[in-house]
C-alpha cells in the first residue's frame, strides 16, 4: 500500500510539471481523444501554464526539470513519432542531460568505496574536478605519468532514485493499458520494460565496460570510428576508466571548423560505423547523439559512453539488411514479403497492397538528393501505414529505430547533403552477398552438415537413454521373440521420431 501511494504521488508530481508546460493531453490532440480525456485535458490546462515554444520543446523542458529518469524516458519517446508526431519527437531527440556536477569530495568517496581507500589513492592519485556532468554520472580527468585517462563516476544514490521513478512509470503504463484498449497496440507496458531494462544496465558500469570493450574490437576491424580502450584495473560497478580522447565533441560550436576536415567523409563514417555494427555484428552503440561523438585532431570520429548497447539477433539483422537493400534496389514486393516473413504485418493482410503502399513511399525519393527529401513527410507516410496494416510495435527494435533516427540526424548535421542510402549501399550489399547470396548459401550448407553431424554423434547417448527408460518401464526387457507387437510399434515410432528430430 505504501509503494502504491508513493508511486501515485510521484505521478501527480509528473502531471503537475507537464501541466505547467502545457504538454499533458495538449490542446493540439484535443479532437483525437475520448470525451473523458478531452475533459481531463481541459481541466488540467486550467491549472497549467501557457509556456512558449513548440509542443516538443515544452515537453523537453518539462522532462529536463523532472530529472534523470524522465530525461532518459524522453530520449526513448523520441523513437515514437507514431504516437507524438514527427515534430515532437524531433524536439525530444535533442534532449540534453547535462546537470550540475556533484562535489569532488563525493567522487573521491565513491572511489574509496569501490577500491578501498589505500588502493584508490594509488590508482587515482591526481583526479581533476568534473569536466562534464550528465544525468547519471560525471567525468573527471586522471593523470597517470605522462598519460591522461577519463574517469566516469555515477551520481550518489542515483540507483535508488531511478528505481523509484521507474516503478511509478511502470504503474502508469499498466493503468494506461487497462483503461485504454486503443493504447495496447503501442504496447506501453512492453515499452516501459524495455526502457527500464536499458536504464538498469546503465547503472552498472561493469556492463558499460564490457560493451565498450566489445565495440572496440569491432571498431579495430572496421576502422569507421574510434572506441577508447578500457582500463579494467581502474573500473568497477560505479566507476569506469578509459583512455582519454583529445578532440572536440560535436556539441561544440567549432567542432567541425578544424582545417582539412572532410565533412562528407565524416558523415559517411557515422552512418557506416553504425550500420556495420548492427548488421555485421548484431551489436551497436545505441546512444549516438552529438554529445557522445568527439572529432579527433586527425579528423576521425571517436564514440564514448557505452551505457546503452543495442543487440539484434540474426533474424532482425536480416530484416534490416533486406529492407534497406529493397529500398536501394526499389524492390518493394520483396520489402513487403520480408515484413510478412518477420511477422511485423498480420498474415491476413495483402502482400501486394503493402508493396503498393511501400512503393508510394520509396518512389518519390528515389534519385533525389538527400537535402531535397522531406524526411518528416516520408516518416508520416510510413506511420500512417502502420495503422492501416495493423502493424505492432516490436520492443526488441525500439533501440535500433531510436539509433537510426539519431544517426541520420547527426550525419545530416555534419553534412546537410548526406545521402544515407548511398552511405548504406556497400555495407548492406556485402552483408547480402555474404549471408543471402551463393557465399551465404555455402556457409549455411556447411553449418547444416556440421549440425547434423553433431546430432548424429549424440545418437548413441539417446539410444542408451531410451534403453534405460524401457528397462525402468518393465521389470526387465524380455527377449525379442517374447516382446509384444505393440511395444515394437511404439519403439519404432519413437526411434523414427528421434531420427527425424536429429536431422531437421
Amino acid at each position: 500500500m505504501t509503494a502504491f501511494l508513493i508511486d501515485y504521488l510521484r505521478l501527480i508530481k509528473v502531471g503537475s510539471a507537464l501541466a505547467r508546460y502545457d504538454v499533458i493531453l495538449p490542446g493540439d490532440y484535443h479532437r483525437r481523444l475520448p470525451l473523458i480525456a478531452q475533459f481531463g485535458g481541459a481541466v488540467m490546462r486550467l491549472f497549467g501554464g501557457r509556456a512558449s515554444g513548440r509542443q516538443g520543446e515544452r515537453l523537453a523542458r518539462a522532462l529536463e526539470q523532472l530529472g534523470p529518469t524522465y530525461i532518459k524516458l524522453g530520449q526513448f519517446l523520441a523513437t515514437r513519432p507514431d504516437v507524438f508526431g514527427v515534430e515532437v519527437t524531433t524536439d525530444l531527440s535533442r534532449l540534453k542531460d547535462k546537470l550540475p556536477a556533484f562535489p569532488a569530495t563525493h567522487a573521491r568517496s565513491a572511489l574509496d568505496t569501490e577500491f578501498g581507500e589505500t588502493q584508490s589513492q594509488e590508482l587515482f592519485p591526481e583526479l581533476s574536478e568534473a569536466i562534464a556532468a550528465a544525468s547519471l554520472a560525471q567525468v573527471h580527468k586522471l593523470k597517470i605519468g605522462d598519460q591522461y585517462k577519463a574517469v566516469k563516476i555515477l551520481r550518489p544514490n542515483i540507483e535508488r532514485r531511478i528505481t523509484k521513478d521507474l516503478r511509478a512509470i511502470k504503474r502508469a503504463a499498466r493503468l494506461a493499458e487497462r483503461i485504454s484498449p486503443s493504447s495496447r497496440r503501442m504496447r506501453p507496458v512492453a515499452f516501459t520494460e524495455t526502457v527500464s531494462a536499458s536504464m538498469e544496465k546503465e547503472l552498472d558500469l561493469r556492463l558499460e565496460a564490457g560493451g565498450g570493450g566489445e565495440l572496440r574490437d569491432i571498431a579495430l576491424n572496421d576502422n569507421y570510428v574510434h572506441i577508447p580502450a578500457i582500463d579494467w584495473t581502474r573500473s568497477g560497478q560505479r566507476v569506469l576508466t578509459t583512455e582519454w580522447i583529445d578532440g572536440r565533441p560535436l556539441t561544440a560550436p567549432d567542432a567541425l571548423d578544424q582545417a582539412g576536415l572532410d565533412r562528407a567523409e565524416l558523415a559517411t563514417r557515422v552512418t557506416r560505423g553504425f550500420l556495420s555494427q548492427a548488421i555485421n555484428y548484431g551489436v551497436f552503440h545505441a546512444d549516438m547523439h552529438e554529445g557522445n561523438m568527439i572529432v579527433m585532431p586527425d579528423g576521425h570520429l571517436a564514440l564514448v559512453d557505452f551505457g546503452l548497447i543495442g543487440r539484434v539477433d540474426i533474424a532482425e539483422r536480416r530484416f534490416l539488411a533486406e529492407i534497406l537493400w529493397g529500398f536501394i534496389q526499389r524492390d518493394y514486393k520483396r520489402i513487403a514479403e520480408v515484413h510478412f516473413e518477420a511477422g511485423y504485418v498480420p498474415a491476413d493482410r495483402s502482400v501486394g497492397d503493402f508493396a503498393q503502399a511501400l512503393r508510394s513511399v520509396g518512389e518519390p525519393i528515389h534519385g533525389k538528393n538527400a537535402a531535397d527529401v522531406s524526411m518528416s513527410r516520408l516518416l508520416l507516410q510510413l506511420l500512417d501505414f502502420t495503422h492501416i496494416f495493423g502493424m505492432q510495435l516490436r520492443p526488441e527494435l525500439v533501440l535500433l529505430q531510436k539509433t537510426m533516427v539519431q544517426v541520420e540526424g547527426v550525419a545530416r548535421t555534419i553534412d546537410p547533403h548526406h545521402d544515407i542510402w548511398a552511405a548504406a549501399d556497400p555495407i548492406v550489399k556485402d552483408w547480402i552477398k555474404n549471408n543471402l547470396g551463393p557465399v551465404g548459401a555455402a556457409k549455411l550448407s556447411l553449418k547444416t552438415v556440421s549440425d547434423v553431424t553433431d546430432r548424429l554423434k549424440r545418437l548413441p547417448q539417446i539410444m542408451d537413454k531410451l534403453e534405460a527408460h524401457l528397462n525402468q518401464s518393465g521389470s526387465e526387457i524380455r527377449p525379442s521373440h517374447q516382446f509384444p507387437w505393440w511395444a515394437w510399434v511404439i519403439f519404432g515410432a519413437g526411434l523414427t521420431g528421434a531420427l527425424v528430430a536429429l536431422l531437421n
